[in-house]
């Protein structure tokens, strides 16, 4: 499985198509944060805008081979886990991305509540702005697994498919990620700082289902 993970890795850095996903997470993050803002809320926007570029990565990695290359390495390794590494780099690479952002989002706030009126220490806003951001990750690249080969191969239906998914999961009550920012948006009102492990734990048990059932897929499919 490291061989795999290296493979897929090199392929995501060297086909440069990760700098779209990176653009865009950039962009709602210079729209959405701006300095001096109370650091749980700016780390609550900077969670959420994480989900739907997680399913994005997922989307470069599981199509980011040539078809003759990915049957090679199916016959290789066995077409779950080749699958498998191309969806687990797409959550590295992801939650890479979450935790510099959380780093940067944490420096840049100001370490209070909402309106200001109680300090919020920054250490602690940091960790849980952390973990919300892995919980957007983790559910963003089971978004991903669910909405891209092998379920679903025409692009005409997994982009849009992927992005309402995406949106859903952020906005739908019940959805782990949306646990998990709404509890930095309420822990900013009342200066508490949340610690959002059930979402997480949600997260990443759903997580390792939606891989479980597009890694049986993918060995049950042609590549």
């Amino acid at each position: 499985m490291t061989a795999l993970l290296r493979y897929h890795t090199a392929l995501l850095l060297r086909s440069q198509r990760w700098l779209s996903p990176l653009i865009l997470y950039a962009a709602f993050l210079a729209v959405g944060v701006q300095g001096g803002q109370p650091v749980l809320d700016s780390l609550g926007y900077s969670a959420a805008a994480l989900l739907p570029v997680a399913a994005w990565l997922v989307r470069i990695c599981v199509t980011g081979e040539p078809p003759a290359a990915r049957a090679v390495v199916f016959a290789a390794t066995g077409p779950a886990r080749a699958h498998l590494a191309a969806l687990l780099t797409a959550l590295g690479a992801a939650a890479v991305l979450g935790a510099a952002a959380t780093l940067v989002v944490t420096l840049i706030s100001d370490p209070a509540a909402t309106g200001h009126r109680a300090h919020v220490p920054p250490l602690q806003a940091g960790v849980a702005g952390l973990l919300a951001a892995l919980a957007c990750a983790l559910l963003g690249t089971a978004v991903g697994a669910l909405t891209n080969r092998p379920l679903l191969r025409s692009p005409g239906r997994a982009v849009p498919t992927m992005l309402l998914a995406a949106l859903l999961s952020v906005v739908v009550s019940g959805s782990p990620a949306q646990a998990a920012v709404s509890g930095l948006v309420t822990g900013s009102r009342s200066g508490r700082v949340p610690v959002p492990l059930l979402p997480l734990a949600a997260a990443a048990l759903l997580t390792a289902a939606a891989f479980a059932l597009a890694a049986a897929l993918a060995g049950r499919r042609s590549p």
